[in-house]
């Protein structure tokens, strides 16, 4: 009787195609973001001229570019990779913050759930304080953020570990709000002691794409590439996992080892995208969400279009960042909170009808 339940749980979360017209909609919503956050900007670069130079650049025949060698430079040194890394950004923001609901069941679980955000933001503030002037940009400071918020998630997982072996989810969730107490704490204590960096350290807590060529780019293609490959590979066993733990071990699933796998690979995702963009917060709450809500999809259809949107949604944000205050920049971390913010209390209203 255990068995043939099982079976039929199985096959009630038995999960379907992508539908084509998601994924279209997905796509096309992507590539018309991308094309408004390469155009946007003090200097004036047309859809057809970008569409012209892109053709000339991967030589397509009888195409040939209508800008000026400043306005090529413009746009393929400073425009395209500032638009692609804030792809890559938003992709995995959204991509984890599902991964994470999968994981722990819980639907308000965002990128940051296990204190990668603390651990970064410690990360940061130590490099920017404590090292050398000609080391506290672009060379130093990601990898800081990036290894500040690996050892906040190692310290999560040891403790949640060490509170129990037959409750990881809640425990690894509580070890997780206890790190990141911690490390928010030291970083409060730092921040203090050394007041006249306050400003630098603000200014990276809030987020923001940084305009600095290819460098950041190839900084965090590998640890994403590792991250999505991983979590897209799995998104049927998320299916699985929202029966619950009980119920995916009887459907023969190692639930501890996959969900050590896909935390892992999550956080690896997310402190790749932290250490170059700062602190990007309700990306991986709002894209899934809304995605849900307008599909009803699996995970096996809900991850990959978190990908496609959150990297469109990304693009935009920063478009708006960066435009709507011109010449100056808003934090993109404000845009996305103002934007996040409602989208976050009409999640709490609807959370109690919530399937996993």
């Amino acid at each position: 009787m255990e068995a043939a339940a099982a079976n039929t749980q199985a096959e009630a979360v038995r999960p379907r195609g992508l539908p084509l017209g998601w994924a279209v909609a997905a796509v096309a919503f992507l590539v018309v973001s991308v094309l408004i956050g390469i155009a946007a900007g003090p200097v004036d670069l047309g859809v057809g001229d970008i569409v012209r130079s892109m053709g000339e650049r991967f030589r397509v025949p009888g195409v040939a570019t209508s800008l000026t060698p400043v306005e090529e430079t413009i746009l393929w040194e400073l425009r395209v990779p500032r638009v692609i890394l804030a792809a890559l950004v938003g992709g995995t923001l959204a991509l984890a913050g599902a991964t994470y609901q999968g994981v722990f069941r819980n639907p308000l679980a965002d990128p940051y759930l296990l204190g990668v955000a603390s651990g970064a933001g410690l990360g940061a503030t130590l490099a920017i304080v404590y090292l050398p002037n000609e080391l506290r940009g672009q060379q130093a400071l990601p990898p800081a953020a990036f290894l500040g918020g690996l050892v906040a998630v190692v310290l999560a997982y040891a403790v949640g570990r060490s509170a129990g072996r037959e409750r990881d989810a809640a425990t690894l969730v509580l070890a997780g709000v206890t790190v990141a107490s911690f490390f928010t704490a030291a970083q409060t204590f730092v921040q203090q002691r050394n007041t006249d960096t306050l400003q630098q350290i603000w200014s990276w807590i809030l987020g923001g794409i940084p305009t600095s060529g290819w460098t950041d780019v190839a900084l965090v293609v590998p640890y994403m590439a590792i991250a999505w490959g991983i979590i897209l590979a799995h998104r049927r066993v998320l299916d699985v996992l929202s029966l619950g733990d009980d119920e995916a071990t009887s459907l023969g699933v190692d639930v501890r080892r996959v969900r050590l796998l896909l935390v892992v690979a999550a956080t690896v995702g997310t402190a790749a995208g932290v250490a170059v963009a700062g602190l990007i917060g309700f990306v991986g709450i709002i894209v899934p969400h809304a995605i849900r809500m307008l599909t009803g999809a699996t995970y096996r259809t809900l991850l990959p279009l978190s990908v496609v949107v959150g990297a469109g949604f990304l693009v935009l944000a920063d478009v708006i960042a960066r435009t709507a205050v011109s010449p100056a920049e808003i934090p993109i971390g404000v845009v996305t909170a103002i934007i996040g913010a409602p989208f976050f209390a009409l999640v709490l209203r609807t959370t109690r009808t919530w399937g996993g």
